[in-house]
């Protein structure tokens, strides 16, 4: 009887071995498909936030690109401004003329400026030649 089972028992030892094997492999199949699915479903969802993302990224990049725009607008229009100033030029000859020595009196004189604006435009200059 020993011997029977003895001849029998790499066959049931190969045939538990090939079950287990089939049961694992099911096993792991659907762990397998599981996580695809989590995958699939994680894509999905860091498709939408970069899609959300990009959008919002163009929506600020428009805005940079009209406030860029706006703001060299408002540089030209400033520049402008400063150049058809007749108070900025009055008070430019006032610096040039306090460069070549001219006095305060030749500064109200010359430039229509009032007292204090041309001992202002005179101490400014000589400090920052200082």
């Amino acid at each position: 009887m020993f011997a029977d089972i003895s001849s029998l028992a790499p066959w049931l030892l190969t045939t538990c071995a090939l079950g287990l094997l089939f049961v694992q492999g099911l096993l792991l199949r659907r762990e397998n498909r599981k996580l695809k699915a989590q995958i699939k479903e994680r894509c999905e969802i860091l498709g939408r936030e970069l899609h959300a993302t990009a959008s919002g990224s163009m929506g600020v990049g428009q805005r940079v690109v009209t406030c860029e725009r706006q703001l060299h607008e408002l540089r030209g229009m400033l520049d402008e401004m400063r150049q058809n100033d007749p108070l900025r030029i009055s008070y430019d000859e006032a610096s040039r003329l306090v460069d070549l020595g001219a006095d305060i009196e030749d500064l109200m004189d010359t430039c229509g400026i009032s007292r204090p604006e041309a001992e202002l435009v005179s101490a400014l200059r000589k400090r920052q030649a200082a």
